[in-house]
């Protein structure tokens, strides 16, 4: 056998060993691997989606999502996802930024906690004011859009003086209130407007009927204790006083402590209601006859 027979036979046997090692490669090792994308492949095949049909679903899919925050939106409370601490201090800033500087309102944070499928965080509020101040300051907790609930709540009476000014009636209140969030955002629409917070003033029911306390005459008005009517003429009536000043009245003027109620030129006299420290009281002036 020639040199050249023999190089032809090596080298065929080296192409037939090529050949079954890559089929065994091809065939067994990489079968496993060829499958698994075949199957991705074909998944992918049937995901494919015209582009006008994504457009429909998704301009459908902004209306439903229009529609939804629609309904939330006129809903009385929502509840926000994932809630600051620090929110509940901004808006209690807010509500109390036109109060008086008798009024003084302290907030502490307590805690956070569960209740059932939502989440609050709870304050302490103190401090004390004016009883339209602090019910104006429930009021906008309890009516605010994002879901906040008092509790707790007590009041007591406070009276507050100053040398030479009328006693200030006041209120001491603590309270605690729960402000509320979720963990995802289904219970809240995307845009946030506040609920109308302001109310008007209601009866201080912690204002005592009767005082001790008489304010001062510190408008020089007419003090009807003691005066005497000096005349009656078509446009009021001329009145002294116990320090011998005079004063020109007519109906419906305030006086202190009250006001005059009427001039009756047929008996010659003149009427006046007087508010004595929460004690009605009237009184009637006579032109004396040798007047």
């Amino acid at each position: 056998m020639n040199k050249k027979l023999i190089s032809t036979l090596i080298v065929l046997a080296l192409l037939i060993i090529i050949l079954v090692a890559g089929g065994i490669y091809i065939f067994v090792i990489q079968s496993g691997a060829i499958s698994e994308r075949q199957e991705k492949l074909e998944e992918l095949n049937r995901n494919v989606y015209d582009p006008e049909e994504l457009n429909a679903r998704y301009l459908a899919l902004e209306r439903r999502s229009a529609e939804l925050d629609s309904i939330l939106a006129n809903r009385e409370f929502n509840i926000p996802q994932n809630v600051s601490s620090i929110k509940f201090y901004n808006f209690i800033n807010t509500i109390v930024a036109d109060f008086p500087e008798v009024t003084q309102v302290n907030v502490e944070y307590i805690r956070q906690a569960p209740d059932k499928e939502f989440f609050f965080h709870e304050y302490k509020l103190s401090g004390g004011g004016n009883f339209n101040d602090v019910y104006k300051m429930i009021y906008a907790i309890e009516q605010s859009k994002e879901l906040k609930k008092i509790s707790k709540l007590s009041l007591s009476n406070l009276i507050r003086t100053e040398k030479d000014k009328v006693p200030l009636f006041l209120v001491n209140f603590e309270m605690l209130a729960q402000i509320y969030y979720s963990t995802d955002n289904r219970f809240a629409p995307a845009g946030y407007v506040e609920n109308n917070l302001t109310t008007g003033p209601i009866y201080d029911c912690f204002y005592p009927l009767i005082r001790n306390e008489i304010p001062p005459n510190i408008d020089n008005l007419l003090d009807v204790q003691g005066a005497r009517l000096l005349a009656l003429i078509p446009e009021g009536a001329f009145i002294a006083d116990t320090k011998g000043n005079t004063y020109l009245v007519w109906e419906g003027e305030q006086v202190y402590l009250g006001y005059l109620t009427k001039i009756d030129y047929d008996n010659n006299t003149v009427d006046f209601i007087l508010n004595k420290g929460g004690i009605i009281e009237k009184v009637t002036l006579e032109l004396e006859r040798n007047n």
